[in-house]
């Protein structure tokens, strides 16, 4: 029996969505006191299923490791050009791609690496964060048509 913090950590997702799944009726739980108590084996296929990708984001994940090369050939420059979209982003976001500009926030603040790491994760948060990333214009318009080309020729 995992508690919910501990599930969140398998899952790469925040404690609250746990709570969410288990409120939905997604994610089996028992109580212990007042506290949810959530099965490994439970968690594990949440984990499996998250993990299969949709068309929209095998087609999302391809130009994000597109532009992580792009940011591997000049971290700087592709740094300062997330920053400046992340302050253009914010002043029309609303909701909850506020929090996905947050943790944009934070990761450019750390190891290039990191940034790395999420923009191509297949896990649950890495696809929510591509949704909201701040690396637009990183591409040509012809390189990104590029990268949708040869991924629409790799999906036949």
């Amino acid at each position: 029996m995992l508690t919910t913090g501990e599930a969140a950590k398998l899952l790469n997702t925040s404690r609250q969505h746990i709570v969410d799944l288990c409120e939905r009726g997604e994610l089996p739980f028992t109580t212990v006191g007042t506290h949810r108590r959530v099965h490994r084996i439970d968690v594990e296929a949440i984990k499996a299923l998250t993990q299969r990708l949709n068309k929209d984001q095998r087609r999302s994940l391809w130009l994000a490791y597109a532009i992580a090369g792009r940011i591997a050939e000049n971290p700087k420059s592709a740094l300062r050009l997330a920053r400046r979209n992340l302050e253009t982003m914010r002043r029309t976001s609303r909701g909850q791609a506020n929090r996905w500009l947050d943790e944009w926030e934070l990761l450019l603040k750390g190891p290039i690496e990191n940034v790395l790491e999420q923009l191509v994760s297949r896990a649950s948060k890495g696809r929510e964060m591509r949704q909201n990333v701040p690396f637009a214009g990183l591409l040509t318009d012809t390189e990104r048509q590029n990268v949708l080309s040869a991924w629409r020729n790799q999906e036949k």
